[in-house]
């Protein structure tokens, strides 16, 4: 099991993947992993990265459905919980059948605002 995480300055994809979900462009999911990825919860905010906003990207990679990998922000470049919800969201993914391994690519592009937030996740924070 991979344990890259890595940087990424722009939400440019990688060559080689397929896309399963992106937030940024309106792509629906694969279900099984955005799932997964609901299991994080953001310790602070006490919700899921997912509605929160922070992912941004998953693909599977094309040589090897096996590989996927994540684009994902935080909520401020200084998060306190963030190398604990990047280790969190590699697991969880992780630990589905068909995932063998997990690179995290952080990037700050665009940066994380709450309009990023699904309604639900607006709500049970009592933003309007």
């Amino acid at each position: 099991m991979s344990d890259e995480i890595s940087n990424v300055s722009e939400g440019n994809s990688e060559e080689g993947q397929l896309p399963v979900f992106s937030a940024v462009k309106g792509v629906g999911g694969e279900d099984a992993l955005v799932d997964a990825l609901k299991q994080v919860i953001d310790p602070e905010l006490n919700i899921n990265i997912v509605d929160l906003g922070l992912v941004y990207e998953i693909q599977r990679a094309e040589e090897n459905s096996s590989k996927v990998s994540v684009c994902m922000t935080l909520t401020s470049p200084a998060c306190p919980a963030g190398p604990q919800i990047i280790q969190q969201a590699k697991m969880a993914l992780e630990r589905l059948d068909d995932v063998d391994e997990v690179s995290i690519q952080l990037t700050m592009t665009p940066p994380w605002s709450p309009d990023l937030m699904t309604d639900d996740a607006r709500d049970e924070l009592g933003i309007f």
